[in-house]
């Protein structure tokens, strides 16, 4: 018999919102109260996350995010500074069981749904350890993970379009006297949807060949479903308690 997993419909929102849900989501996983879940999401308005373990005023110009009025998050997971801006985000929760232990070929098995999907738009994608995918050999998703009572949250972007000047106005650099050849470099190493599609794609059409993917790698069907209301409370707290506090984006 298939295994019915959870899909939740997009959602448009706030940084704060979109990591408190997933955070939500891992928790009432981790009780055993909902089924293993993935979901779609986009950034209202765009957003730089950063990672765990990152400072923010290392990694971010503050003053830029507010010229252009972008929201600023610090993730769950780890990893490094990502400007959301013309890209779909996925996340998908599940019990550590259903992914190989080691860490890299975890990255890799679900990163592959994601692969899958790509290939349904006649896009070759690959995956590059440590968690990358790339098209024709240039980036265009990057994925997290964290692991915590026993549950696997990993959540990563599938860029749609990008301007690679304007990630690195708002993203500092080690150096700005290279700022110039980095932002070269990274043009170079990058791409998206629309470099690499022979069509334009629409969000939806990206959201069903991801998850036809997703449901082929794991052998499962997802199910529309909405969060329940436990999880719904969950996130309004986690999202004032937490992910909106300048306590918790500032406090490395």
């Amino acid at each position: 018999m298939i295994k019915k997993w959870r899909i939740l419909k997009i959602r448009e929102d706030c940084a704060a919102m979109q990591m408190a849900i997933d955070e939500a989501i891992m928790m009432t996983r981790s009780m055993n109260k909902v089924v293993n879940t993935l979901r779609f999401y986009t950034w209202k308005p765009a957003a730089v996350s950063i990672g765990f373990f990152q400072s923010l005023e290392k990694e971010v110009d503050k003053q830029k995010l507010k010229e252009y009025g972008y929201d600023v998050v610090r993730r769950y997971t780890g990893g490094g500074a990502v400007l959301h801006d013309k890209e779909i985000t996925y996340s998908i929760i599940l019990s550590d069981s259903d992914v190989p232990s080691d860490i890299i070929k975890s990255y890799e098995k679900i990163c592959s749904g994601i692969i899958r999907g790509l290939g349904k738009l006649n896009l070759n994608g690959e995956f590059k350890p440590i968690n990358d995918i790339i098209v024709n050999g240039k980036k265009i998703s990057g994925n997290a993970q964290t692991r915590k009572n026993g549950i696997v949250l990993q959540h990563g972007t599938i860029l749609i379009d990008v301007n690679i000047e304007k990630m690195f106005s708002v993203l500092k650099v080690p150096d700005e006297k290279l700022k110039d050849k980095i932002i070269k470099i990274a043009a170079e190493r990058v791409t998206c949807i629309n470099k690499e599609s022979e069509k334009e794609v629409s969000i939806k059409e990206l959201e069903d060949v991801l998850k036809q993917g997703l449901e082929e790698v794991f052998k499962v069907t997802f199910i529309y479903d909405n969060l329940t209301k436990e999880e719904e409370e969950l996130a309004q707290k986690l999202y004032k308690e937490k992910y909106s506090t300048e306590e918790w984006s500032c406090c490395r």
